[in-house]
């Protein structure tokens, strides 16, 4: 299961969409700093690859220079073919890349319905429309986003995400202080968006457990390389591998 290279495909969503993102020897960094090197990734549409590993390993990294809002070192990334054109957010949002930051980056002092307009793109669902998949946010239709619950905003922020209608979702973190039930609802609302709406979905996630149950495909990142790989199943089935690839015990396959 260890190796440099990833892969999260689905047969039935590789026939109905592609590969969505495709990754080679890609490096990145903050600062003066290489956090992530010679990475390789590919995302089916319609699959999910939960990205996992301690903190400081890279991962929220990775996901800002796929999007755009840092330059990559070295290296290629591409959607539906087409290259990203290198640190640059909104090449990257036309693309298709869309993501839901650990901070979820409300307007806090805007509606629900008005974070949604403000995002929709020209051809876009209605904000209501996203009220089906989202059917909580109806009661706080008219609220300022600051004035919403944590799991409330979670919503918002992917409902955000959604009407932008990705090719490509990155989500950073999106468990984070959220009550249990909230999380379980959000983590079918990932799957969802990949299975319905064709999404090449990378999931940083702390919570293990879960993300393994949602993911297609799951990946160890650790000190900037990724030292385990495999379907979310194989690493389901071998927690003690896992744990290893945590605590940085396991040797980068060639």
């Amino acid at each position: 299961m260890s190796g440099t290279g990833v892969s999260a495909t689905g047969e039935d969503a590789a026939e109905r969409t592609g590969m969505r993102l495709e990754c080679r020897g890609l490096a990145g960094g903050r600062g003066t700093a290489v956090v992530f090197r010679d990475l390789d990734l590919d995302v089916d549409g319609g699959t999910v690859l939960a990205l996992l590993g301690p903190n400081g390993a890279g991962k929220s990294t990775l996901l800002l220079t796929l999007a755009g809002l840092l330059p990559a070192r070295s290296g290629r990334a591409s959607v539906d073919g087409e290259p990203l054109r290198n640190g640059n957010a909104v090449a990257a949002s036309r693309s298709g890349v869309v993501l839901v930051p650990d901070n979820r980056s409300l307007f806090t002092t805007l509606t629900v319905e008005e974070n949604l307009d403000v995002a929709r793109s020209r051809n876009g669902p209605a904000p209501r429309d996203l009220l089906e998949t989202f059917p909580a946010l109806e009661k706080r239709w008219r609220l300022a986003a600051g004035a919403l619950s944590g799991g409330e905003q979670q919503m918002l922020a992917m409902a955000r995400a959604l009407i932008q209608q990705p090719k490509v979702l990155l989500v950073d973190e999106m468990s984070m202080g959220l009550a249990p039930l909230v999380v379980e609802t959000l983590f079918e609302t990932v799957r969802r968006i990949a299975s319905d709406h064709g999404a090449a979905v990378v999931l940083v996630e702390q919570h293990v457990k879960l993300a393994l149950e949602v993911a297609d495909a799951a990946a160890v990142l650790n000190r900037g390389t990724i030292v385990l790989h495999g379907t979310a199943d194989e690493l389901r089935r071998d927690p003690k591998t896992l744990e290893r690839a945590y605590l940085g015990e396991l040797e980068v396959a060639p």
